[in-house]
């Protein structure tokens, strides 16, 4: 399940309880679902009671409660935690497995979600099935969007790149000729041979990694070739998951992520991949491609650190096996992040580096 499929699910039991007179409308646009903060639980969790206690003049912790029981009450029987993801997958017109295990209150009224282990092929699996376009979803459908254009060479690369954005999440966006929305950011310093001095993909780079407020610095460290070029490292990830797929098939590995795959190995990629749609729909919601970009460094930083310690392919004599077909699949899962989130940014995703 990830965090966008959770959110829904929790949007759903929000519909019901309004549905059902136990809350007071109107229901939220969006349910937010993000990492738990200090003295959280679980994989992920929620303030939507805390949003919701104010309107429905009741505390923010027996709205949880109420909210837990329409989760819990969507399992086949209305029964157990460990049964509910079946259900939940039914409730939100899709099959997600028995993903939720756990609901748990914490402080003022919390929503502490704990994921099934299966949870991380489901994962990978989405991934993989989408491929580079993984993350693009209907977050947005029914929003139009339109931005006035720039003539400022960092501002008109900033307000294409949040039309793409703002379309992965299913909105209509398109520059618009005085149009009310401008983007507004911190001019590019020397913009004018800019692409000619650095190439396409490390101006686009320099222009959209820093955030709208910030200072572009774009010299020639965007074109050097370490790992303290984070542009560098980025697509040499990348091009390591395309070296390892090419490897894999010279072995005969045919990568497929399985349900036993070790749990403790590789849990900051993992949790990159599951956070990625929630970064795609909040670039286009707050209009900030730099949010993309950073991801992506993390994403980078984590699948390097994993290739590192876990060897996807056989080492020495050893024989290729279920464990190096699943981080096989989780590599090429990281390629798909690292390639899709490139291409929003108008960035080049080589397979050799």
């Amino acid at each position: 399940m990830t965090p966008a499929e959770l959110s829904r699910t929790v949007l759903h039991a929000v519909c019901r309880a309004v549905e059902d007179d136990v809350l007071p409308g109107p229901v939220p646009e969006r349910v937010t679902v993000e990492r738990p903060r200090p003295g959280g639980s679980g994989d992920y969790a929620t303030n939507v009671a805390l949003r919701l206690a104010g309107p429905a003049g009741r505390p923010p912790r027996e709205i949880a409660e109420i909210l837990r029981a329409r989760i819990l009450s969507s399992g086949p029987s209305g029964g157990p935690a460990q049964d509910i993801g079946e259900g939940i997958g039914r409730s939100v017109g899709r099959s997600v497995g028995r993903s939720i295990v756990r609901i748990e209150i914490t402080g003022p009224g919390f929503l502490n979600f704990t994921l099934g282990r299966d949870s991380r092929a489901g994962l990978v699996r989405t991934v993989l099935r989408a491929g580079p376009r993984y993350g693009h979803g209907d977050a947005l459908a029914g929003t139009a969007v339109a931005l006035a254009p720039a003539e400022e060479p960092r501002a008109a690369l900033w307000t294409r790149t949040v039309v793409a954005l703002l379309r992965s999440q299913g909105a209509e966006a398109a520059v618009v000729p005085g149009a009310a929305e401008e983007l507004r950011v911190v001019p590019a310093p020397a913009a004018d041979d800019l692409f000619a001095r650095l190439g396409p993909d490390a101006a686009r780079w320099g222009l959209l990694r820093p955030a709208a407020h910030d200072r572009p610095r774009l010299g020639a460290d965007l074109l050097v070739q370490r790992e303290s070029n984070p542009l560098f490292r980025v697509r040499y990830a990348y091009a390591r998951t395309r070296a390892l797929a090419r490897n894999a098939v010279q072995l005969d590995i045919t990568p497929g992520y399985a349900q036993s795959a070790d749990p403790d190995e590789a849990p900051a990629l993992l949790t990159a991949l599951g956070d990625h749609p929630a970064v795609l729909e909040a670039a286009a919601r707050l209009r900030a491609p730099d949010r993309l970009a950073r991801h992506l460094e993390h994403t980078a930083e984590a699948f390097l650190r994993f290739q590192e310690t876990s060897h996807p392919l056989p080492f020495g004599d050893e024989k290729p096996s279920a464990a190096h077909s699943s981080r096989l699949a989780l590599a090429e899962a990281a390629g798909a992040v690292l390639a899709g989130g490139l291409s929003l940014l108008g960035i080049d995703a080589p397979e050799h580096l």
